[in-house]
């Protein structure tokens, strides 16, 4: 059964203030909004084309240490393709199994981490970290657009008002990207399985034109698509990188 809640309990509210809501600490938010950052339209970077009809056996453009790290029991995948280990362009894609076969269902421009990406994500490097991670939770401001994954709606997951105008509804709808963190809790819960210095916080958000501080990017209709497409009971999972990586 879905979960959705309007409010979250108050130790769970007073922990996502005190921690920042998402997209990494508050000093990489700081730099992510220093003057001079990259800007401008998302210019989505080339991802290996498969047939819409007939699909194709493993996920374009993702090797075999990857692949192999995608849950047997995983029928939809959003790969995210970097356009190169520096770049904060991206595309995203999303592909569901049929059979033994992977389909591509729909693509879209988005931003990563405004450092790039790494294999070893530490706080605050501003780099959005290479893997395979489930998705399993939702939220944000609004109020839940007809999300399958279970949403958790509050005003503490709101960015502050003393960023930028331009970010003020980054976290309006948001997926939790299970990178150090605890499943099954609200994307803004402040537990850090693996401990602060491996960062945290790190989600699918809307877009505000340029390089996140760790987190997937994309607009607001592509994130109502995925919060309306990804089914728990297809154990969606996000398979994210650079070009290289992502072959590797």
């Amino acid at each position: 059964m879905r979960i959705t809640t309007g409010i979250l309990p108050t130790t769970a509210v007073a922990a996502g203030l005190a921690l920042l809501v998402g997209c990494g600490s508050e000093t990489a938010i700081s730099q992510a909004v220093s003057p001079g950052g990259d800007g401008g339209t998302a210019k989505p970077a080339a991802a290996p084309s498969a047939s819409p009809v007939s699909g194709t056996r493993e996920i374009p453009g993702v090797g075999a240490a990857l692949s192999g790290r995608i849950p047997s029991n995983s029928r939809q995948v959003v790969a995210v393709y970097g356009k190169s280990a520096s770049s904060v362009d991206s595309t995203v894609v999303l592909y569901t199994k049929h059979g033994s076969t992977w389909k591509r269902e729909r693509s879209w421009p988005g931003h990563n981490g405004k450092g790039g990406w790494t294999t070893d994500h530490r706080e605050g490097d501003m780099k959005s970290p290479v893997g395979v991670y489930t998705l399993t939770d939702a939220g944000g401001v609004l109020p839940d657009p007809g999300s399958k994954l279970p949403y958790y709606q509050s005003a503490s997951i709101a960015t502050p008002h003393y960023w930028p105008k331009s970010y003020w509804h980054d976290f309006d709808l948001v997926i939790a990207i299970n990178y150090n963190r605890v499943e099954g809790t609200s994307p803004n819960d402040p537990e850090r399985p693996e401990g602060a210095a491996k960062g945290g916080g790190i989600w699918l958000h809307m877009d505000h034109g340029s390089g996140t501080s760790a987190c997937i990017s994309q607009s607001k209709s592509n994130m109502e698509y995925l919060l309306r497409t990804l089914d728990p009971a297809e154990h969606p999972v996000i398979v994210m990188g650079d070009k290289a990586d992502l072959e590797g």
